[in-house]
């Protein structure tokens, strides 16, 4: 016995299809075909009766974009949602942050999806994000899908880069995605011909490079050289004491090696994609942090803190004390 059918179910089921991803008409075709044969009813001239229903979805206020060798694409969608409050309340929360962040485009949409209102904002809680940039603005949003382009295809691609005025460069990439930290969103990469000071073995975690979204200026194709399995990491093992002696990892790529009840410290051992987050982290936690492995590492922080010291150990005769106000 064959499920429940109707007109309606076929519209539903094109408007599934399509929202998953834009559809080449006879691959839509061909997997309608498959849906009426599951429901006991004869495909016919399927071709036509999806033509009349895309026809139909449009009447109805589904923007679905076609052209003659493109697929169709569903652009934008008036679909009632029937929501909770907890939802209403979810979608506002989800909004504020996005447009917090800089994506207003995309906080405008779940405000528009959710039909929300000013009152439903949260007015319980605050962030500050402090982005750089509105990453709505056409050019970015325009990086932004192309980036994600290539991230589909999983191909190395070029980038054109525009680290301070002036100063541009083209970069071969791999493996890529998205980051967003400290409220600016980044291009996280592998750059598998930059060079590295203290691994020989390639790639190794020093090629994996942060690019601001913002500074790049174009993409490039895509080209025939698959991306690597995965981003390569470094193991560093450091040790936490003091008031963070209790720490347990939180990450899913820490592991506690070793912990000292009565010396007060615990040694965490950490896969980390890239060194230069995990230093900023480590430095943050001041003298109750130390990198024991690898040297180099500990080297590298040993002498940023030392250049950190020789700010405020220099001549007392240099320094300009602020002055009060009358």
């Amino acid at each position: 016995m064959s499920s429940p059918y109707n007109q309606i179910a076929f519209a539903l089921e094109i408007l599934k299809l399509l929202a998953e991803q834009p559809r080449k008409r006879q691959d839509l075709a061909d997997i309608l075909s498959e849906f009426l044969e599951q429901h006991g009813k004869p495909p016919g001239d399927i071709l036509q009766k999806l033509t009349r229903t895309i026809s139909q979805l449009r009447d109805c206020g589904f923007d679905i974009k076609s052209a003659p060798h493109h697929p169709y694409e569903l652009m934008d969608s008036n679909f009632p949602l029937i929501l909770s409050p907890e939802q209403r309340q979810a979608l506002a929360m989800a909004a504020y942050f996005l447009d917090s962040m800089g994506f207003s485009a995309q906080a405008s949409q779940i405000i528009r999806i959710g039909k929300l209102t000013q009152a439903e904002q949260p007015d319980d809680v605050k962030v500050d994000f402090s982005p750089p940039v509105n990453y709505s603005e056409n050019n970015l949003n325009l990086i932004i899908h192309q980036l994600q382009e290539r991230f589909k295809q999983q191909c190395r691609y070029t980038i054109r880069y525009r680290k301070r005025p002036g100063h541009e460069q083209t970069w071969d990439l791999d493996r890529s995605e998205l980051r967003l930290h400290d409220g600016t969103l980044y291009l996280f990469a592998l750059a598998p011909d930059a060079p590295s000071r203290h691994i020989s073995k390639r790639p190794n975690a020093e090629q994996n490079y942060l690019f601001r979204v913002d500074k790049i200026i174009n993409i490039g194709a895509a080209s025939n050289t698959a991306w690597v399995f995965t981003f390569p990491t470094l193991k560093i093992r450091y040790r936490l004491s003091g008031a963070l002696a209790n720490y347990k990892p939180r990450r899913p790529h820490e592991q506690v090696l070793h912990r000292d009840t009565e010396a007060k410290f615990v040694d965490i051992l950490t896969e980390e994609d890239h060194p230069f987050w995990f230093s900023q982290r480590i430095l943050r936690y001041g003298v109750n942090a130390r990198v024991i492995e690898p040297e180099w590492l500990a080297n590298d922080l040993e002498n940023e803190l030392k250049k950190a010291y020789l700010n405020y150990a220099q001549n007392p005769a240099e320094m300009h004390p602020m002055k009060n106000d009358p």
